[in-house]
C-alpha cells in the first residue's frame, strides 16, 4: 500500500514523513532519488545547468523522473506499507505548471502508471501550503545546508505558484485515486492522524 505526500518545494513534505513514521511502521522513500538513481542525477544536473538546454524540454525532465521511478519498482511494488515522499502526482503537476496544459498530467498518468507499470497509491496527500512560505523555507534549508543549492525549479516563483494550483486541481479532481489536503496551518500531528484515520478505515 502506497502513501504519497505531495506539494511544492518547502511544503512540508519531510516534516510529515517523520510525523508518520513515529505513528505507523513504514517504509519511505522520496523521490528523485539523487544518491542512487542515475536518471534522478541527470534531471539534477540540467536542472543546476549543466546538461545543456535539456531542461528546456518539459517532456524530456518528467520522462527522467518517471524513468527513476520505475528503476525503483521492485520496491514500489513489495509487500508493505509505503511513505513516498513525492510520486507520480508532482511530475503532473510540475509538468502542467511548465507547459501550461492541464493536460499534461494526463500524458503523465498514461506514461508513468500506464506504460511504465507503477502502481497507484492508496493515498495522495496534498500539503497546500502557501507559496511564499514554502519558498522561504527552501531559503532558509539552502542557507543551512551547502548540499542543497536551489534549483531552477525551486528558484522559479511564478513555477512554483502554478504548480501549487496545478496540485490544487489534482486533489479536487481525485486523481488516480483518493487525496487528503492538509491546511496551511494544520499540525503536521494533526495531518498524520488524520492518515492513520484512513489507514484504519481501509483495513
Amino acid at each position: 500500500m502506497i502513501i504519497s505526500i505531495e506539494g511544492i518545494d518547502g511544503a512540508g513534505k519531510n516534516t510529515l514523513v517523520r510525523a508518520l513514521t513515529e505513528r505507523i511502521d513504514a517504509r519511505v522513500i522520496s523521490f528523485p532519488r539523487y544518491d542512487t538513481s542515475i536518471h534522478a542525477q541527470l534531471a539534477a544536473e540540467a536542472l543546476h545547468g549543466r546538461m545543456g538546454d535539456l531542461t528546456d524540454s518539459a517532456h524530456a525532465m518528467a520522462t527522467l523522473f518517471a524513468l527513476d521511478r520505475h528503476d525503483a519498482l521492485d520496491e514500489l511494488t513489495a509487500p508493505g506499507l509505503l511513505l513516498l515522499d513525492r510520486y507520480v502526482a508532482s511530475n503532473a503537476a510540475y509538468t502542467a505548471a511548465r507547459l501550461r496544459d492541464d493536460a499534461a498530467a494526463t500524458w503523465v498518468a498514461e506514461l508513468e502508471f500506464g506504460r511504465l507499470g507503477l502502481p497507484r497509491p492508496a493515498l495522495q496527500v496534498l500539503l497546500d501550503t502557501p507559496t511564499d512560505l514554502a519558498q522561504e523555507r527552501a531559503r532558509r534549508r539552502e542557507a543551512s545546508d551547502g548540499a542543497r543549492t536551489r534549483d531552477r525549479y525551486e528558484t522559479d516563483s511564478g513555477l512554483q505558484e502554478r504548480t501549487a494550483a496545478q496540485y490544487r486541481r489534482l486533489a479536487a479532481q481525485g486523481w488516480q485515486s483518493p487525496w487528503l489536503v492538509a491546511a496551511p496551518d494544520e499540525d503536521p500531528g494533526h495531518v498524520a492522524a488524520r492518515i492513520v484515520s484512513f489507514l484504519g478505515n481501509m483495513s
